[in-house]
C-alpha cells in the first residue's frame, strides 16, 4: 500500500529533497544537487518563482519508507503566455514500483484537476532555468548538476500509464575543443567583425554586479529565448536571483558578450563542470570537506570539461554570424585552461539553427531528455 503525503513542514522538504541522494548513491553516473540550492529553490521564501508559481510537494511511503517524490508546479506566467492550463511535474523519482509513480503522478493530476488545470505536463520546473526533461537515452554518460538524471525504468513507467505522449525532446552533446586556430568558429568571427562591426567584451565584476549589466544579460535571455518550449519570462526578481547565484561565483574569463556599439545583442555563459566534484560530496552538503572539492573547480579549473550553460543571440544577429564571436572567444578562453571537453546544456531537438551550428566542430550527442504531456 502506498501512502501520498503532502510535504507540510522543513522536515517532510528535507525528507523530499533527501530522497535523491538515497535512490543514487553509488551511482557512477549521477551528480548530487547541491542540498541548500535545492532547499532554496524550493521554498517559498527563498524562490522569487513563487511571485508567479504555486506548487505543492509530495512524499509516497510505504509504511514510514519515502519511496518516491514529486513536485506540483503551476506557473500562472507562463500559462497565460502559451494559453494554456497547464499543471507541470518536476522532482519526479521514485523507486521501480509502478504502484508508486501511478500514484505519485496521479497526486499531482488530482492537484491540478482542483486548480482548473486541463493539461499535464513534465518534467519541469518553476522556470527554464530549473532542471526540465527525463532522462531517456545516454544513462552511461555522467550527467551535469544543470540537468535531470534518472534511472532507465522512469521512461517505461510512464509510458505505461494512460495518455501520456512525448511533447519536446531535448539534446545535449560533448564537443571536443580544437587545440588549434585552424577552427571554422575562427575564421567566420573575423569576418563578422569586420563586415559587422561586432565586438567581443569581456566583463569585470563590478560592471556586472553594480552597474546593470548582469541584468542587461539576463534581459537579453528573455528575448532570446522567449519561443522556446515552456519558457516564461523573467521578473525583475528572478533576474536578481540568477545574476545572484551565477555572476557572483563565475570566472568571467569563461563569460563573454557580443556588443554592436553599446548595445550587448548576445552571451555566453559557461563552467568547469563540477560533476565529479559534487559525486565527491556528502549528499550535495559544502560540509565538512564538499567545499574543498568545489573550490578546487572555482579556483583551479580541476577538470577537463566545461559546462556550456547559457547562449544567446538576439534574433536578428543570428544570421550575420553573431554567435561565431561567442565561441570563437570562449574556445580559446577553454584552451587556455586546458579543457578538453565542452558538454552543451540541453538544446530542443526541433531548434534546428542551434543544433546546426555544431557542425564545424567535432561534436557527439550524448544525452537525450523528453518531456512528456497528458490531457486531463
Amino acid at each position: 500500500m502506498v501512502e501520498i503525503r503532502k510535504v507540510t513542514t522543513k522536515r517532510e522538504l528535507k525528507q523530499f529533497i533527501q530522497f535523491y541522494y538515497d535512490l543514487y548513491r553509488g551511482s557512477e553516473q549521477a551528480v548530487p544537487y547541491l542540498f541548500f540550492d535545492e532547499m532554496a529553490t524550493l521554498q517559498r521564501d527563498k524562490n522569487p518563482s513563487f511571485e508567479c508559481c504555486e506548487a505543492d510537494y509530495f512524499l509516497a511511503l510505504r509504511g514510514n519508507k519515502v519511496v518516491g517524490r514529486v513536485a506540483a508546479i503551476i506557473n500562472r506566467r507562463a500559462n497565460e503566455q502559451w494559453k494554456v492550463q497547464l499543471v507541470r511535474f518536476g522532482w519526479l523519482d521514485f523507486i521501480d514500483d509502478l504502484e508508486v509513480s501511478t500514484a505519485l503522478l496521479d497526486a499531482v493530476e488530482q492537484w491540478g484537476r482542483e486548480r482548473g488545470m486541463t493539461e499535464m505536463a513534465g518534467p519541469l520546473g518553476f522556470i527554464d532555468t530549473d532542471r526540465e526533461g527525463m532522462l531517456i537515452d545516454g544513462f552511461d554518460e555522467l550527467s551535469t548538476m544543470y540537468v535531470n538524471y534518472n534511472y532507465p525504468y522512469y521512461a517505461k513507467h510512464i509510458e505505461q500509464l494512460t495518455g501520456f505522449k512525448k511533447d519536446n525532446d531535448y539534446v545535449e552533446l560533448r564537443v571536443k575543443v580544437p587545440q588549434d586556430d585552424n577552427f571554422k568558429f575562427h575564421k567566420i568571427a573575423e569576418m563578422v567583425k569586420k563586415r559587422y562591426g561586432l565586438r567581443v567584451h569581456k566583463f569585470t565584476r563590478d560592471e556586472l554586479l553594480n552597474q546593470g549589466m548582469g541584468r542587461e544579460v539576463f534581459r537579453l535571455l528573455n528575448e532570446t529565448y522567449k519561443d522556446l518550449y515552456g519558457f516564461s519570462q523573467l521578473s525583475a526578481q528572478q533576474i536578481d536571483k540568477l545574476v545572484n547565484d551565477y555572476i557572483k561565483i563565475a570566472d568571467l574569463n569563461l563569460v563573454t558578450a557580443i556588443m554592436d556599439g553599446d548595445r550587448m545583442i548576445g552571451f555566453g555563459i559557461t563552467f568547469s563542470s563540477f560533476s565529479r566534484a559534487l559525486q565527491k560530496t556528502r549528499d550535495g552538503r559544502l560540509f565538512p570537506f564538499g567545499w574543498w572539492h568545489i573550490l578546487q573547480i572555482l579556483k583551479r579549473h580541476k577538470t577537463d570539461t566545461v559546462d556550456l550553460l547559457l547562449i544567446g543571440v538576439l534574433p536578428n544577429y543570428r544570421s550575420k554570424g553573431a554567435n561565431a564571436l561567442i565561441f570563437d572567444d570562449l574556445i580559446h578562453q577553454f584552451q587556455r585552461y586546458g579543457f578538453s571537453w565542452a558538454v552543451t546544456g540541453p538544446q530542443m531537438e526541433s531548434n534546428e539553427g542551434v543544433l546546426a551550428q555544431w557542425q564545424y566542430l567535432e561534436s557527439t550527442p550524448v544525452r537525450r531528455h523528453r518531456c512528456f504531456r497528458k490531457q486531463l
